[in-house]
């Protein structure tokens, strides 16, 4: 075989792919082109100059796209990141925001590497489905401001892009709807002079790359404790909505991505972004739903190429990326809200069969993020939530039975279930210490002794026997119970 042959060999597939090279770049193309209003409306939540949020939008796109751990996510510029720092730029300055990012970044390095990514397997389906339809949510709320109070030519303009993102897939995908809506829309309305909302509106776009530097603070430790608060914050937002939106693409495209290494990777994003003066940022979702769902990339070119067309649009084409009315860009955002919403869980046929408890999670999920308008705290309180709901089902689950043999000389309790906190606490009520017989044999086989609870309990069935001078024997403890019961057992009270 020859090099050239082996070198093929070891190419992914997609290399020698033209039709994926087409669908990577032209998927970059529109999320550059959506990334750039919504660079700049966080840039003005953060209180910062519309070049720092674009900037940082290059930043995290082309690092994360190297470092990251899930290929085809979107990293950038997000609201999350701009409300958990913007008190910190108002209150001390620019200088501190950017070391801030840094220690963000640092943060998330340490997280990911003491496998804080491992917490993602406690997050419910419930919570999942929450997430995705408050994002949904989220992402048409954001765009109800471009649809109120403007000139009337927006509505027609809106109807079209949608009507093209509908109806162009049923005759051809070569070219991504969102590119030839985004494009005949801006034709339209530059050629006929009509007057809507542009990006150009938004924001003045840089016209140079980024210069990188150290943040302009006094290196002292006053300066880290003003800043730590902040960064710990952003460090653990953006984690949770990079890790959310990962498991989200995960299951999209139906493949598997190290969830430790995207952890890791938005740390030094973050950290490459502050050093370039740039506001920090983590997973966007909503881009990243345009690159992935909409747009059927699948690779780390189109993250890549997101951020690289994105100075090469501001700084190259900034006059004609200014001409693009909003209109076209709500158009797109509108369908990735239609399209990201699971329509499914809000069936009635679904609803009917589903469990009240999983209900309630997922409302309470989607209720907190669309009143917080923090994707985060959502999965916190839904989480939380679910884990009452189980711990509460499962506490009924522990039952007791007996049998008393037929000289009267012993009684079997035999004890089935899960036995931790919130079902050992009617335990000790389940006995009839008065009038059982001396022998009072308790059967575990049937049940599992996951917590300090649990022991506490058997031992005070076992004291509240003794007062009563009758013997109690504990049998068919399985392995792991055995362990704890005899670790614990006699030693949670203070008599001893």
């Amino acid at each position: 075989m020859s090099p050239a042959a082996r070198l093929r060999g070891l190419e992914p597939d997609w290399l020698r792919d033209p039709r994926v090279w087409r669908t990577e770049v032209l998927g970059g193309l529109v999320v550059a082109l959506a990334l750039i209003p919504e660079a700049i409306s966080f840039s003005i939540i953060a209180g910062v100059d519309p070049a720092i949020g674009l900037f940082a939008s290059f930043t995290m796109a082309v690092t994360i796209a190297i470092v990251g751990g899930r290929r085809a996510m979107i990293s950038a510029a997000t609201g999350a990141v701009a409300l958990v720092i913007a008190p910190l730029n108002r209150e001390h300055g620019f200088g501190y925001l950017v070391a801030a990012v840094i220690l963000a970044g640092v943060f998330q390095i340490v997280l990911g590497a003491l496998g804080v990514a491992k917490l993602m397997r406690f997050v419910p389906r419930s919570v999942m489905v929450g997430f995705v339809n408050s994002l949904a949510i989220l992402i048409f709320m954001a765009q109800v401001p471009e649809m109120t109070d403007v000139p009337w030519p927006v509505y027609p303009l809106l109807a079209a892009g949608l009507a093209l993102l509908v109806f162009l897939p049923k005759v051809t995908t070569v070219v991504p709807a969102p590119l030839v809506s985004i494009v005949v829309l801006t034709v339209v309305t530059v050629a006929a002079g009509i007057a809507v909302p542009t990006v150009g509106d938004k924001g003045e776009l840089p016209s140079s790359l980024p210069v990188p530097g150290l943040p302009d603070v006094p290196f002292s430790l006053d300066t880290l404790t003003t800043i730590a608060p902040y960064a710990l914050a952003m460090a653990l937002v953006g984690l949770m909505e990079s890790l959310m939106t990962a498991k989200l693409v995960d299951e999209i495209t139906d493949t598997h991505s190290s969830k430790t290494r995207e952890s890791v990777g938005q740390g030094v994003a973050n950290i490459v972004t502050g050093f370039f003066g740039g506001m920090g940022g983590c997973a966007m979702i909503g881009q990243t739903m345009i690159n992935v769902r909409v747009s059927g990339a699948r690779t780390r070119m189109s993250t890549f190429l997101a951020g690289a067309f994105l100075m090469v649009l501001c700084i190259v084409f900034g006059p004609v990326v200014s001409d693009i009315p909003m209109a076209a860009l709500v158009a797109v955002m509108v369908m990735v809200c239609f399209a990201t919403f699971d329509w499914h869980s809000i069936a009635p046929k679904t609803l009917k069969r589903m469990p009240a408890g999983e209900i309630t999670v997922m409302v309470v999920t989607v209720a907190c993020v669309v009143a917080t308008h923090n994707l985060a705290v959502g999965v916190v309180v839904g989480s939380v939530t679910a884990m009452v709901v189980f711990a509460k089902r499962v506490a009924h689950l522990a039952d007791v039975t007996a049998v008393t043999d037929r000289d009267g000389t012993t009684v079997v309790y035999r004890v089935t279930g899960e036995l931790f906190f919130a079902s050992s606490n009617d335990l000790v009520g389940r006995f009839d210490y008065a009038a059982d017989p001396d022998r009072v044999v308790i059967d575990l086989s049937a049940a599992h002794v996951w917590d300090a609870s649990s022991v506490a309990a058997l031992d005070a069935i076992e004291t509240k026997y003794a007062q009563h001078g009758k013997t109690v024997e504990i049998t068919g403890l399985n392995e792991p119970s055995a362990r704890i019961h005899g670790t614990l057992s006699g030693e949670l009270t203070g008599s001893n």
